[in-house]
C-alpha cells in the first residue's frame, strides 16, 4: 500500500452512484485520501432516518430488524427500550469470522463500497455513522476481518459485523475485546499494528458510535467485501492484460516478428472481441 506524501491526494465526493473502480483502487491501496459526503445524499439519508426515527418512537408498523428480531425471530417483537441493544447484540453475535485475515487493501475497499450504498439512503442509517467510517479510511484505521463467514448473495454478514464492531461502542460494560482488532497505521514508522478496534480508533481520535435503531443491520446486510475482492481481482486482471499486449509487442519488434500477423481482417474472422482488441493493441505498438 501506497502511502508516501508524494502521492496526489485522492479526493470524492460520494452521492450513492458516482463510485468509480478507479476509485475503489486509489481508496484501498493509498492513504492520502479525503472522502466526503454529498450534501444531497445526506439529506436523503435525514429523511429515511426520520422515518426509522418515527417507527421507533410509535412502534407503528411492525419493520424487520427496526422492532423486530431477525431471521426466525422475525416474528417476536422488540420493546422500544430494547432497539439500541438489539443492534449491538446483531454486531457481536455475528462477527463470528474465521480463518487467516483479508488483506487492508480488500477491507479498505469495502469500507468505500459499504460507505457508498449507504449515501443512497434507503438504510435508515444517521449521517454521523457514515462519516465515522469514512473518517477509518482518511484516519488509517481497518477493522481485522477473517476471510471467511460470508453467506455469498444473502450478505456478507460475519466479515461487515467484524467491520461493524470496531467502528461501534456498546455500555459501559463492554470490553476491550469486545470491540474487535483493527489495524492502525502508525505514520512514524510507516507500519500498520495490530491492536483492539477500542485502541486504534481512540489512537486515530476517532469516537466510536452507538448504534441505534436499524443502524446494525445497515452495517452488516450487505455484499461490500465480496464486491471489493471482485473489484479490486477485475482490475488487475485488466492491468495484466494490458502488460500482455505491450509484452507481446516488445518482443515482436526484438525477434523482427511479422506484424501483418496481427490484421483486423485475419482476427476478426473469429467471433471473439477480446482477440480482436489484443491483436489491435499489438500492431498499433509495433
Amino acid at each position: 500500500m501506497e502511502s508516501s506524501h508524494t502521492y496526489p491526494k485522492i479526493e470524492l465526493i460520494l452521492n450513492g452512484t458516482n463510485l468509480t473502480i478507479k476509485d475503489l483502487v486509489d481508496v484501498s491501496r493509498h492513504l492520502q485520501v479525503s472522502i466526503k459526503l454529498d450534501e444531497a445524499a445526506k439529506a436523503n439519508m435525514q429523511k429515511s432516518r426520520s422515518w426509522v426515527e418515527q417507527v421507533q418512537k410509535t412502534g407503528t408498523p411492525v419493520v424487520y430488524g427496526v422492532n423486530t428480531g431477525f431471521g426466525s425471530q422475525a416474528i417476536v417483537s422488540i420493546n422500544k427500550q430494547k432497539l439500541r441493544e438489539l443492534q449491538r447484540n446483531l454486531i457481536m453475535s455475528h462477527s463470528a469470522g474465521t480463518g487467516h485475515p483479508l488483506p487492508i487493501e480488500v477491507v479498505r475497499a469495502a469500507m468505500l463500497l459499504r460507505a457508498n450504498t449507504l449515501a443512497r439512503g434507503y438504510s435508515g442509517i444517521r449521517v454521523e455513522v457514515v462519516e465515522t467510517l469514512l473518517k477509518m479510511l482518511e484516519k488509517g484505521v481497518t477493522p481485522w476481518i477473517p476471510e471467511q463467514g460470508s453467506l455469498g448473495a444473502s450478505g456478507d454478514l460475519a466479515p461487515l459485523s467484524h467491520l461493524a464492531l470496531v467502528l461501534s461502542d456498546g455500555n459501559e460494560n463492554d470490553h476491550d475485546e469486545h470491540s474487535g482488532q483493527a489495524y492502525v497505521y502508525n505514520h512514524d514508522n510507516q507500519n500498520w499494528e495490530l491492536t483492539t478496534g477500542k485502541e486504534a480508533m481512540e489512537r486515530a481520535e476517532i469516537p466510536r458510535v452507538v448504534l441505534e435503531a436499524k443502524e446494525g443491520l445497515a452495517l452488516n446486510n450487505g455484499t461490500q467485501i465480496s464486491t471489493a475482492l471482485l473489484a479490486l481481482s477485475y482490475y488487475d486482471a485488466t492491468q495484466l492484460v494490458k502488460l500482455a499486449d505491450i509484452a507481446m509487442a516488445m518482443s515482436l519488434e526484438a525477434l523482427e516478428g511479422i506484424s501483418s500477423a496481427f490484421r483486423p481482417e485475419l482476427h476478426g474472422l473469429r467471433p471473439h472481441p477480446g482477440q480482436m482488441e489484443s491483436a489491435n493493441n499489438i500492431r498499433r505498438l509495433t
